[in-house]
């Protein structure tokens, strides 16, 4: 048996040193197999941009449901990514799941060793950055347990993949030094007054626009401050 939260304390005990972006997410899907009753992990990235790129994924299975779902554009990973939240498929096979994914319910049917598929969104507060995939060959549902472990978890991971990827190269996974830096300083203050919202809200969808669109955090800034970029409820 599986220790308690011993995905989500893989992740916080990790080395940061030299950390990218599919080390990061090898590491994350490694822990999920180790530390969960499943037989396979992925992780891609699903933003606004018209690239799909997954990060990883710890066997042919795996990475061939990523495949299938990007083929076809459904599936439980899609959903969670669109979505928010969690999508929890205790068995491919039932009527449930053809209907609600008829032609990816279809083609996973003709793998062997997939019954189970569990996806839960990547993300922080109202950015969404792609999912975490995982699947079983036995059919049944996840222990609450690890739910909770890999929800925890999971917000643990989106935090660290938006700090690499809108990295000012300070180095540091959790503060990103923000107030050090007056362009971004000065735009999160301008996304405050355009949205609404408080600095650290205003702070966290500036990142993931940045993330999103595959640009610094400083370039978007510095849009920002010139006004060719304003954000507003939808683009947000």
């Amino acid at each position: 048996m599986a220790e308690p939260e011993s995905v989500t304390r893989t992740l916080l005990t990790m080395p940061r040193d030299g950390a990218d972006i599919a080390g990061l997410a090898g590491q994350f899907c490694r822990a999920c197999v180790e530390g969960l009753d499943v037989d396979g992990a992925a992780i891609s990235l699903l933003t606004g941009s018209p690239s799909r790129e997954t990060l990883c994924a710890t066997d042919a299975m795996a990475a061939r449901v990523e495949e299938l779902q990007y083929t076809l554009g459904e599936g439980p990973c899609i959903e969670a990514a669109t979505s928010g939240r969690p999508v929890l498929i205790r068995d491919v096979q039932e009527t449930g799941g053809q209907i609600r994914w008829p032609v990816f319910a279809a083609a996973v049917a003709e793998q062997a060793g997939i019954r189970a598929l569990f996806a839960v969104p990547l993300q922080l507060d109202a950015i969404n950055l792609g999912a975490l995939d995982i699947y079983r060959a036995a059919p049944g549902p996840m222990s609450d347990g690890e739910l909770r472990d890999v929800l925890r978890a999971a917000d643990t991971a989106a935090l660290m993949l938006l700090g690499l990827r809108t990295d000012l190269g300070d180095q540091q996974w959790w503060d990103q030094s923000w107030v050090s830096h007056a362009e971004v300083h000065q735009a999160t203050g301008m996304v405050v007054a355009q949205l609404g919202i408080g600095a650290q809200d205003a702070f966290a969808r500036l990142q993931g626009y940045a993330f999103s669109q595959e640009r610094l955090l400083d370039d978007v800034a510095r849009d920002v401050v010139a006004r060719r970029l304003r954000f507003t409820d939808d683009l947000a």
